[in-house]
């Protein structure tokens, strides 16, 4: 199952009737593709999506090896999620944005990442790996919803609006140097008129979704978002405060988030969503800081950043301790003693050379966010440690928060039904059948899989659903399995890289896929460990025949099995790292 950039799917007469469509009326405006984006939200799937995987033809390719190839595989044992980590955070492809999946992840491996958690963070945090790895492994759930063949009216898009969400950008900065405030407070008013005149654009594809007008409103956009950001941080380099990966802030996504007006997330019961602590911003509340005070202003901001993360980190591995006056008496009182002592220390640094900034121990309060089903986070609390919500320059653009798992499913807008705890999770890193490997960067980042084949277009999905014993095949619709086999996902990420870069501006381009027949990286990339997750399922095939399990989904794709996706953020040491590629390039099996 080696990867591939070409998509290896069924090509079955509903994706000809849609080319064919395409072709007919010169434009990318659709109703679906393969699955999906029927032009409606429905907590349903479509029987449509459905396959006895026997009539799946054989697929996938058995590249031969050649004399360089490095034949080894290397296995990681991070659990099936028992420890209940479940987010509909982004944290690769919508950093900054909580909730911006708008659809539930299984997280294994590193416990204290999230939309917001720097590198720092991620290196310091536990994980639920055997072997010490740090790394992050994240896919949207699959639920079985034995009522979603009652009588559900879908709810079509109408005159839903959509619109376009980026990256907040003035609370992921270190702090400004006073010389230069004033410049970059001007390119973050730039980048909110960048964002409205986008949304503006998306007025013309109101109650309908356009693959077309997406893309070009968000190419546009990403090169001026690029640009402005690039002169940020050149602004705040020559100041003497240089950001770091501002690259992943650059991405903007189309979202048909109004498709919740008309929908209940969940049964009124009580809430079963995890805690999380939600603190104030501050980078963003900060004046100018003085070239002598950056340092220490800098280290302590990285330090709230730290203690946030390890307060949300203690809510998980305890979680169900010490009874209902735990969380606050032990982890969210202390974490406001520690804020109280690090934003003195950032007033003190200040003001040794400048006016000092008053007010800021009004910051150091945080909450525990155990909301009532339905409700919704302080508008002031947007986001975890110092960064806001979702907004994306200088404001949050007075948007609505978007929906919070409800009840004790963790239930969101369309997303409804029990979530299937995995039988067994298999993570491997593989090697190149035609050249050796070189390490992964530390800090990786990369996707596989789209999660909006219908918004965004095809080009990026990828077929990832097969049954036990036919490794042979895989499919974009779900599968209906024989007695005794078990419904799986095999995700493969892509094998080469550009040997420069950790992130780029779409999440993408500083990977790319090994031709799939002989493992040859594209001209100026090269091998790395080719990461497979392959997640099986016990599910009843009385649930598969009558089409009652799905995957999670974004509003506008309906489940679609195409829809399949997963994120991966590489904290491995460097010197796991460099044991892992030596393993694959020495041929060996190891973990």
């Amino acid at each position: 199952m080696a990867g591939s950039g070409k998509r290896r799917r069924v090509r079955g007469s509903r994706v000809v009737a849609v080319v064919a469509a395409v072709g007919a009326v010169g434009a990318l405006t659709v109703t679906f593709v393969s699955g999906g984006g029927r032009g409606s939200a429905s907590a349903e799937a479509n029987l449509n999506d459905f396959v006895p995987i026997e009539r799946v033809a054989a697929n996938v390719p058995t590249p031969r090896l050649g004399p360089n190839a490095s034949k080894g595989v290397f296995t990681v044992d991070c659990g099936t999620n028992r420890n209940g980590k479940f987010s509909p955070d982004n944290p690769v492809a919508q950093p900054g944005i909580r909730n911006g999946a708008e659809h539930l992840h299984d997280f294994v491996g590193n416990l204290a990442i999230d939309a917001n958690a720097p590198d720092a963070v991620l290196a310091a945090s536990g994980t639920t790996c055997r072997n010490g790895d740090r790394s992050s492994y994240f896919w949207p759930v699959v639920r079985i919803d034995k009522a979603v063949r009652a009588n559900l009216d879908p709810q079509a898009l109408g005159a839903v609006q959509p619109t376009v969400a980026c990256p907040r950008v003035a609370d992921r900065l270190p702090a400004v140097p006073a010389s230069a405030r004033d410049s970059v407070r001007r390119d973050l008013a730039a980048l909110d008129r960048q964002l409205a005149s986008a949304n503006a654009r998306m007025a013309a594809s109101r109650g309908r979704i356009d693959q077309r007008l997406n893309q070009s409103v968000i190419g546009a956009l990403r090169a001026e978002r690029a640009e402005t950001i690039n002169q940020i941080s050149r602004t705040m380099s020559g100041a003497g405060s240089r950001p770091r990966s501002l690259v992943s802030l650059v991405e903007c996504e189309v979202s048909y988030d109004g498709l919740h007006a008309t929908h209940s997330a969940a049964p009124a019961t009580a809430s079963g969503a995890s805690p999380g602590v939600r603190c104030p911003s501050v980078r963003d509340k900060l004046p100018g800081v003085p070239a002598s005070a950056l340092d220490e202003v800098n280290r302590n901001l990285d330090l709230l950043d730290q203690q946030i993360a390890e307060a949300n980190e203690r809510l998980v591995t305890t979680k169900g301790e010490g009874g209902p006056n735990f969380a606050l008496n032990a982890i969210v009182g202390p974490l406001q003693s520690k804020r109280v002592a690090t934003l003195d220390r950032i007033a003190i640094a200040i003001g040794r050379t400048a006016p000092r900034p008053q007010g800021l121990e009004a910051l150091a309060p945080c909450t525990l966010d155990e909301r009532p089903v339905g409700g919704q986070p302080d508008g002031n609390n947007g986001g975890n440690g110092n960064n806001g919500g979702n907004g994306n320059g200088n404001n949050n653009g007075g948007e609505k928060p978007l929906p919070e798992p409800q009840g004790p499913n963790l239930e969101l807008p369309n997303n409804t039904g029990r979530i299937v705890q995995p039988s067994k999770v298999l993570i491997e890193y593989r090697g190149n059948p035609g050249a050796k490997v070189t390490a992964m960067p530390r800090f990786l980042r990369a996707l596989t899989g789209d999660a909006k084949p219908t918004s965004r277009g095809p080009a990026n999905a990828r077929a990832t659903w097969t049954c036990s014993g036919f490794a042979d095949r895989l499919s974009d619709r779900y599968p209906i399995c024989p007695d005794g086999s078990q419904v799986m996902r095999v995700q493969d990420f892509p094998g080469c890289w550009d040997g420069r870069n950790t992130d780029s501006e779409n999440h993408r381009a500083h990977l790319a896929f090994a031709d799939p027949t002989t493992g040859a990286c594209p001209q100026g990339f090269v091998a790395i460990p080719q990461l497979r997750i392959s997640i099986s399922y016990d599910i009843p095939r009385s649930v598969q025949l009558r089409g009652q399990y799905a995957l999670d989904s974004f509003p506008e794709e309906n489940h679609n099995p195409f829809s399949d996706h997963n994120d991966f953020v590489n904290v491995n040491s460097e010197k796991q790292m460099r044991k892992i590629a030596a393993c694959l390039n020495e041929g060996h099996r190891c973990s």
